[in-house]
């Protein structure tokens, strides 16, 4: 038999300090999990960790967003980068989380619907608060949060600022791109319509891209999320018709009919739009790069 690997060194007299659990709020983080059918049905666990998770995941997004939005308003984009790659990968795991719902068959998940009452994931304030600061605003998505006046004046504040893409827009017309006036001076409570001048500034920066890295380069990385939560969107969509075909959801929206509207949304149409028009990007100048 092999010796023990428990190093000497290791600490085990933790009495009075701060240990791991304490550190986390493990004992609060695992009491969480109450289920409420009766008597409680083994694969409600499975569904109340699976959104628990999913909730902790969009905390660290809105953290990381936030701070994006600021390192723009300060033009300091290359201070983005980092950020907006990591909530990528936070996405997609968002994304591999619904393999795990996947294994909920129909038939278990209708022993303890029932227990969920109007609970639905469309009262999930955090991805509401994520889908206004990427720019996906509707003042009608608040009023589910009217009964909690901390929650709905915080996503209020959120819906009538500047989003992510608002702030990129308005730094691009700070560095003499000619963003017009009507998309960087508005009331952004409002909906972001694509504007054929925006195709065209984003498009001088995809065919220049050496002259423009950074904008280029932030452009890239918001696609990236764009692409993300299109996917999300989609894989959310698809599991919930596995598991519930075609019913009302709990909250009392149409359920798979309601979430496939928002499959083709784009938080930052113009990043698309561009690709149709695109020429071949201009190569630097040789002589100027070498002197």
């Amino acid at each position: 038999m092999s010796k023990s690997r428990f190093e000497k060194d290791i600490k085990t007299n933790l009495g009075g300090v701060m240990d791991y659990g304490e550190y986390l709020r493990l004992d609060s983080i695992l009491r969480a999990q109450k289920p409420v059918s009766s008597p409680a049905h083994h694969d409600e666990t499975l569904f109340i960790i699976q959104h628990q998770t999913s909730e902790l995941w969009m905390k660290l997004i809105i953290h990381e967003l936030s701070a994006a939005i600021s390192y723009i308003e300060a033009d300091e984009l290359e201070s983005c980068f980092k950020i907006l790659a990591r909530v990528k990968h936070v996405q997609r795991m968002l994304f591999e989380q619904w393999a795990v719902l996947e294994t909920l068959t129909p038939s278990e998940y209708m022993e303890f619907r029932d227990a969920l009452g109007s609970a639905s994931g469309f009262q999930s304030y955090q991805f509401r608060m994520i889908e206004f600061l990427m720019g996906n605003k509707e003042r009608d998505a608040i009023r589910v949060f009217e009964h909690k006046e901390t929650l709905h004046k915080r996503l209020n504040n959120v819906l009538e600022s500047p989003s992510l893409y608002d702030e990129f827009l308005r730094h691009l017309a700070r560095q003499g791109k000619s963003i017009p006036s009507e998309v960087i001076v508005r009331d952004w409570s409002q909906p972001y319509d694509l504007n054929d001048q925006v195709v065209e500034v984003f498009r001088e920066i995809y065919e220049n891209p050496h002259d423009n890295w950074n904008a280029y380069e932030m452009a890239e990385k918001l696609v990236d999320i764009d692409q993300h939560m299109s996917m999300w969107r989609y894989r959310h969509m698809l599991t919930v018709e596995r598991i519930i075909g075609y019913r009302q959801g709990t909250g009392g929206s149409s359920g798979v009919s309601f979430l496939r509207k928002a499959v083709d949304i784009r938080l930052f149409p113009e990043l698309w739009a561009v690709r149709t028009s695109i020429r071949a990007p201009r190569e630097p100048d040789r002589k100027s790069v070498h002197s």
